[in-house]
């Protein structure tokens, strides 16, 4: 099964909701804005999972990997995103970190392009 990702921003995070079959689940919405509107979408993090959920706060920028799950009850279809990793994201525009291993620039230099300054030589 493939997995999928989205990124935005945290619009709500809503309570565990636990049901007597001793399952329990939290839901969240994430507004994204790559398209040209905005688009709130609802995920969800299923039993121990839903502590994922316990240090994002509305407003926070992360990206969420999920699964694409369907299922149908008496006729009717339902699809859901079930959340199983929860990363804080880079804002957008931000600057590297110098400790940013993943710079596309090493300032380093690289081994045999030392040379003497006092030679003509490289």
């Amino acid at each position: 099964m493939p997995t999928y990702e989205l990124t935005g921003t945290v619009k709500v995070v809503m309570d565990v909701m636990k049901f007597d079959s001793g399952f329990s689940k939290r839901e969240f919405v994430v507004t994204t804005v790559e398209d040209r509107f905005p688009q709130d979408i609802k995920c969800e993090c299923l039993k121990d999972r839903c502590a994922l959920l316990n240090d994002i706060k509305p407003g926070q920028r992360v990206t969420v990997s999920f699964d694409l799950r369907g299922n149908e009850n008496k006729g009717r279809y339902f699809v859901s995103l079930a959340a199983w990793k929860i990363e804080a994201a880079k804002q957008p525009g931000a600057t590297p970190d110098a400790s940013d291993e993943s710079s596309p620039f090493d300032q380093r230099t690289p081994p045999g392009d030392q040379h003497d300054e006092g030679t003509d030589f490289p």
